[in-house]
């Protein structure tokens, strides 16, 4: 029987250097993303009560089906869950809300990986990265909402319909994206 710590350097050992740079890259790109994006964003949904992450989120959850593809591991965007709560709870930035982002930021990457397990060895499409970006932006939502805001019904629900309409823009983006650089050999 093998203890947790062989069991946790085994799963650790499942992704390569590379795929833990990109990891850390496109991580720090979608709290960088969000960091500016969110404050000019809550102008529009503050007088609708609605929290401005479920507006913008897809642009920022988008990296989370960016870096599935690209590493075309499970778990990666659980992974890139992981280091962003690390950097908003170390750095403050892009919505820290302390040892609880350890739920709010992971949740959403284990969505994308769940949705996108079946793309995982011949790339994503695009009506999957739609999906897992929605997917993706609900459970962010949800999970906050849960946590810190307790919406009640109305504004709850107009933020999980701004949530979904984000997330499919952000999945649109993130599949022209993963085209872009497969065209130019970044990723394969």
């Amino acid at each position: 029987m093998s203890s947790n710590p062989d069991r946790l350097q085994k799963a650790l050992r499942h992704f390569s250097l590379r795929d833990y740079i990109l990891i850390a890259i496109m991580a720090t790109l979608s709290i960088a993303v969000k960091s500016v994006l969110t404050p000019l964003i809550q102008i529009a949904s503050s007088p609708l009560f609605i929290p401005g992450g479920s507006l913008i989120g897809g642009l920022y959850m988008m990296w989370l089906v960016v870096i599935s593809d690209a590493t075309g591991k499970f778990g990666a965007a659980t992974m890139m869950g992981l280091v962003q709560a690390m950097l908003v709870t170390l750095s403050g930035i892009g919505g820290s809300h302390g040892l609880l982002s350890l739920i709010s930021y992971t949740l959403p990457g284990l969505a994308a990986d769940l949705c996108l397990l079946p793309a995982r060895n011949h790339g994503v499409s695009m009506p999957l990265a739609f999906l897992s970006c929605i997917l993706a932006n609900l459970c962010g939502t949800l999970s906050v909402n849960i946590i810190f805001f307790r919406l009640p019904a109305v504004p709850l629900l107009l933020a999980l319909v701004s949530a979904a309409f984000s997330g499919g823009v952000g999945g649109i983006l993130a599949w022209h994206l993963l085209k872009a650089l497969r065209r130019h050999g970044v990723i394969k």
